[in-house]
């Protein structure tokens, strides 16, 4: 990320102020189907900053308009920019066609096979000293997802723009953003996992039909208790993204070819993309593979570095806030199952804790791989994965980012 007066004042779209920037310009029909596009350096002179939460209202508040009311609006103009001093209602006519473009633009991403992980990310409220108060989750809206399929749009495009030259031709270098298919072994163990809750998915078939195989179960599971740690391990079978300069296309969106240009004041490679797109528009030559290659690693080696800080930073809040709850009474579900104990994670804000197995003193219990339980030897009780059960905080170790659970009985 580019420090704080970069990326939040001198390169931000602020309300009524000139930015230099580099823009994907599309023509598009009612739906969705790109007509014509071109790529420019241009000044934007933003009308309005929204968050998300103010687009998302708008779009609930006109949920049961027709159609018909935003396809022909007549001859009613936008009201001049003036920051905030908007209201946003003042822009409901926009907002309501990207939406209904964005979901014209996602499902078609969907029939050609994109993986639909969805899933809801942790957040924290802090105080003025930064210790955690509370915890909520934060839901991708359709708020969210009009941003994010025009985005994929602009990658996508720029992406083929210099991909997708005639056999007879060698596309110039460019750092493409990738994703294998699945390792078929590691499929199977999803396939054998997941069926011991019921499900099916089959993993043979074009990358179509498994991804199609894949959104099946993943419906499936929606709203059930086994839903989080479904999806965990699923995720957990899928190949890491990447970048690379040797394109495989990206299976998880299901596009042939895909970078990363939307965001060059967070992510270096799209910045690499951007200087590369200005260089060959002005007809200069491709540059040299090697050298790319190896910034692409090193991106995708920080990249993996920052995700990992990142879940170290959500684990020692949760803790920091669970430390805060010590002898209290939580319901949880059976998040994973070892040798060493169970792990759970209470419902109602996902801290995830361990009860180890030399507190569960009713039976000497043994470890069921294959099914992935803990099995009494004498009362045959089982401690499956999916399992609801009520955990007291026994302690929480900030410095080990570790939480240990004692069943409640």
């Amino acid at each position: 990320m580019l420090p704080e007066h970069l990326c939040n004042y001198v390169c931000s779209l602020r309300p009524d102020e000139e930015k230099l920037t580099y823009s994907v310009i599309f023509k598009m029909n009612e739906k969705g189907d790109v007509k014509d596009w071109h790529l420019a350096h241009t000044v934007i002179k933003s009308d309005r900053r929204f968050t998300y939460e103010e687009v998302q209202e708008v779009l609930e508040n006109h949920h049961e308009a027709s159609e018909e009311d935003y396809k022909n609006p007549g001859d009613k103009a936008l009201p001049p920019g003036s920051g905030k001093g908007v209201p946003a209602e003042e822009f409901a006519e926009p907002l309501i066609t990207l939406n209904r473009l964005a979901k014209e633009l996602r499902k078609k991403r969907f029939a050609n096979g994109a993986v639909d992980f969805d899933r809801c990310e942790v957040r924290f409220e802090i105080d003025e000293k930064g210790k955690p108060t509370s915890v909520y989750f934060k839901v991708a809206k359709d708020a969210n997802k009009l941003v994010e399929e025009f985005m994929l749009l602009a990658n996508r495009t720029v992406a083929e723009s210099i991909g997708k030259v005639p056999k007879n031709q060698k596309p110039k270098v460019l750092p493409y953003r990738i994703h294998e298919s699945p390792d078929p072994a590691k499929l199977m163990n999803l396939s054998d996992f997941v069926g011991k809750f019921g499900y099916k998915l089959k993993t043979n078939g074009s990358k179509g039909e498994m991804s199609r195989n894949l959104n099946r179960m993943l419906a499936e599971v929606k709203g059930k208790k086994e839903q989080n740690m479904i999806e965990m391990i699923t995720l957990r079978a899928m190949m890491k993204a990447k970048y690379s300069t040797h394109n495989v296309g990206h299976y998880g969106l299901a596009f042939d070819y895909y970078t990363h240009f939307t965001s060059p004041i967070r992510r270096y490679p799209d910045l690499m993309v951007h200087r590369l797109l200005t260089k060959y528009a002005q007809g200069g030559r491709s540059v040299n593979q090697e050298k790319y290659e190896e910034l692409c690693e090193h991106c995708s080696e920080m990249e993996q570095t920052a995700a990992q800080a990142e879940r170290s930073s959500i684990k020692y809040k949760q803790v920091e806030y669970m430390s805060e709850h010590l002898g209290e009474t939580f319901v949880g579900t059976i998040s994973g199952v070892t040798e060493f104990g169970i792990y759970v994670e209470v419902d109602e804000n996902k801290c995830e804790g361990m009860i180890p197995l030399r507190d569960l003193d009713d039976d000497y219990y043994e470890f069921d791989e294959k099914n992935y339980r803990l099995r009494g030897r004498s009362k045959h009780h089982c401690y499956n994965l999916g399992d609801s059960i009520k955990v007291q905080v026994a302690r929480a170790d900030l410095y080990r980012k570790q939480l240990d659970y004692k069943l409640v009985r």
